[in-house]
């Protein structure tokens, strides 16, 4: 019974749920009031659901709202819409928006919607100190706090009557930012303020400014005083004095500093001024600069000093100021206006000025250790001035000068550079070298003691005849040097080798080697050489011609091989020939001598045979006559079996011969074929002796080497 209402029950829940049905038409999201919002508005984001149904039936919605792919609100509800409400909309909220709904298992998106909420909050401003010194630092702090980053921050200082001073701060991961700001000179009243941006899907949009604050500056000290005394009116020669003073607030790291034109003329340490005094001379006149320092705090005061001249300057004068040595020289010394003050002539030097004279005239003899920089002085009432400088220059005269070839030898290689030097060994520079190339002027230098010069026109029929001169502001002229005759060396070119006779010689003759060249200055070093695994020098020789002839005596077999020949003048260059080749080979004699050696063994081997074979004949025919028939087969057997052929494949004749059944078989007449075989026989050696004699003649005389 319970088993059946179980089942009734069971199937009653299966009708009921497969009477439930639904499905998604979409899933919209909007925003109210609008899509932009004013920062501080309120602004609610709608996720609605569209869902039929095939009954009125109760359905769960799970709803999720996203901004920026970040979750931001979530709910459960029955209702097909939700709504995610912002009472106060700030920059922040801007964004991409979305929501999902899920509702029994099923699944759905919304389309993505952008929200902007224009405007943003109003940033706060504030700084570490309301009152600072002048050279100190002030550190402020700007906030956006209902903001989120990036955020850019720009920072302004204020000065009355001028342009506000900015600084940007990005700040990629904090909604405030710091910065600090150093206080200069002149800075008595400061307003700072602050604003922020952040960028947007349409552009920058920009906070308004914060509040301003005030900072107020004190000084550490004031602007220096500097005056000079005992009065205005300066002269050359008064005691003139600067005092350079200040108020300082705290004495603490206080300098004062005295310049002139960049030159530090005195300087105090944490004391309120400072005193500098000097005899006034000209140079005294121009720009006095104070200056007080305190950490990073500067001021300065200037003050123009003009000093009137007591006297001017004197001048110099010389008699002559390019003389010969020996030779008077008068240098005077005189100011204009004035004819009381202390003269002195002197001459200066590298390190200290040489005193010649306390006067206002010089007199002297000059050599060429005078030459050099004269100045007169003259001091009134303390004060010394000093003349321009006069430039004295004496000369020795040039001596004869000397032309040569830098590499020092007198010869040049065709088609290469001359380089000449020309030299004077006494003279007073600066001298003046003229190079000659016959009768042109090829080149003028003016150098200390000599001059170098390049001729790159050698030409093959170029024999020089250089010279040069010399010459300075000596009153004596011009020297003139020797004539210079230069040797133009031309290049080996195309050297060649031959030979008589020309590639086959006889052994025990002799050969000549014939090496020449078809350019190149004599003399003119011929080489000649073997080539082998490595080269053998045979033969070198210096001559005066373009070809040398080397006689080589009684040639062997060994001599056998290929030759060259190399050549080479002062031009230290080397050409080298072709190769030639030479065979050395038998001569005629020694060609004869070897066939009649042959010939004869020939016949010696012939004879001998001859002998042996008639010797064996003979001795084989007298028991053959004797005999039976019936004994002479057998004998005639053993006979045949034994004896082997000779050398000249000759075989004796026994009158019976061998069947195929090996049987003896009698010719029709033993004796006559006998005789008849022999004189044969003889006569065939004869005829194969001469034979081979007239083939081993013809061999040998007819072979292209036999001469």
């Amino acid at each position: 019974m319970y088993l059946a209402l179980l089942v009734i029950f069971l199937q009653c829940s299966e009708l009921y749920a497969q009477g439930k049905v639904f499905t998604f038409n979409r899933v919209e999201i909007r925003v109210q009031p609008s899509v932009k919002v004013k920062n501080g508005a309120p602004m609610s984001i709608i996720c609605h659901a569209d869902i039929s149904k095939n009954t009125d039936f109760q359905l769960k919605h799970n709803f999720t709202i996203f901004k920026d792919g970040k979750l931001v609100f979530m709910t459960v509800s029955d209702k097909e819409d939700a709504r995610y409400e912002i009472p106060m909309a700030k920059s922040s909220d801007t964004g991409d928006y979305e929501c999902t709904v899920k509702a029994d298992g099923k699944l759905s998106f919304s389309n993505s919607i952008y929200v902007w909420v224009a405007g943003m909050t109003k940033p706060i401003l504030t700084a570490d100190k309301k009152e600072v010194l002048e050279g100190e630092v002030v550190k402020l702090r700007c906030e956006l706090p209902e903001e989120v980053p990036p955020l850019e921050f720009f920072f302004r200082k204020i000065k009355t009557n001028s342009a506000p001073k900015e600084k940007r701060v990005p700040e990629r991961n904090q909604n405030f930012s710091e910065v600090e700001y150093y206080v200069e000179e002149g800075d008595n009243i400061l307003q700072f303020d602050c604003f922020g941006k952040r960028q947007v899907r349409s552009g920058w949009e920009s906070s308004q400014h914060s509040n301003k604050t005030l900072v107020t500056v004190k000084e550490p000290f004031i602007k220096p005083t500097l005056i000079t005394g005992p009065s205005s009116n300066v002269t050359e020669g008064d005691q003139i004095e600067f005092e350079c003073s200040t108020v300082v607030a705290q004495m603490r790291d206080i300098e004062i500093i005295l310049q002139k034109n960049r030159t530090i003329l005195n300087s105090v340490r944490d004391k309120k001024f400072l005193k500098y005094s000097t005899v006034a001379t000209q140079e005294d006149s121009g720009e006095y600069l104070c200056k007080v320092e305190q950490g990073a705090v500067s001021k300065t005061t200037k003050l123009n000093v003009f000093v009137s001249e007591l006297f001017p300057k004197p001048t110099l004068s010389a008699s002559m100021t390019k003389l010969d040595e020996s030779k008077d020289l008068i240098l005077s010394c005189i100011i204009n206006g004035f004819r009381r003050a202390n003269f002195s002539i002197v001459r200066k030097g590298s390190h200290e000025d040489i005193l010649l004279k306390n006067s206002r005239v010089l007199a002297m003899k000059v050599n060429v250790n005078d030459t050099g920089s004269y100045t007169c002085k003259a001091e009134i009432k303390g004060i010394v001035k000093e003349s321009k400088p006069v430039r004295i220059n004496v000369y020795a005269p040039v001596s004869k000068p000397t032309l040569s070839v830098v590499s020092g030898s007198p010869e040049v290689i065709l088609g290469k550079p001359l380089q000449l030097i020309c030299h004077s060994v006494m003279g007073t520079p600066p001298i003046t070298f003229t190079f000659y190339k016959g009768d042109e002027i090829r080149k003028n230098v003016t150098n200390d003691t000599y001059a170098m010069f390049l001729d790159e026109d050698i030409g093959l029929n170029d024999n020089g005849r250089y010279k040069c001169d010399a010459r300075n502001n000596h009153s004596s002229g011009v020297k003139t040097s020797n004539i210079l005759n230069v040797t133009v060396i031309v290049p080996i070119r195309n050297a060649s080798l031959g030979s008589v006779p020309y590639g086959e010689v006889e052994v025990g003759s002799d050969t000549a080697f014939l090496c020449s060249v078809k350019e190149g200055s004599w003399p003119i070093d011929f080489k000649f050489f073997k080539k082998t695994d490595h080269e053998v020098l045979l033969h070198e020789v210096r001559e005066y011609s373009d070809r040398t002839i080397w006689h080589k005596k009684t040639m062997k077999r060994k001599d056998t091989g290929t030759y060259y020949c190399m050549a080479s003048n002062r031009a230290s260059m080397d050409v080298r020939s072709r190769p030639i080749t030479i065979h050395v080979i038998l001569a005629a004699w020694q060609k004869g001598v070897i066939a009649a050696f042959v010939l004869t063994a020939i016949a010696g081997a012939g004879a001998i045979a001859l002998w042996w074979f008639l010797h064996k004949k003979k001795k084989a025919k007298g028991p053959s006559m004797e005999m039976s028939g019936s004994a002479l087969a057998p004998n005639l057997t053993s006979e045949k079996l034994t004896r082997q052929p000779s050398d000249g494949n000759y075989y004796s004749g026994s009158g019976y011969i061998e069947d195929n059944e090996n049987h003896m078989k009698s010719t029709d007449e033993s004796k006559a074929p006998e005789q008849k075989g022999t004189e044969t026989v003889y006569s065939e050696i004869r005829k194969t002796n001469n034979d081979s004699m007239e083939n081993r003649h013809s061999r040998i005389y007819g072979h292209p080497d036999a001469t």
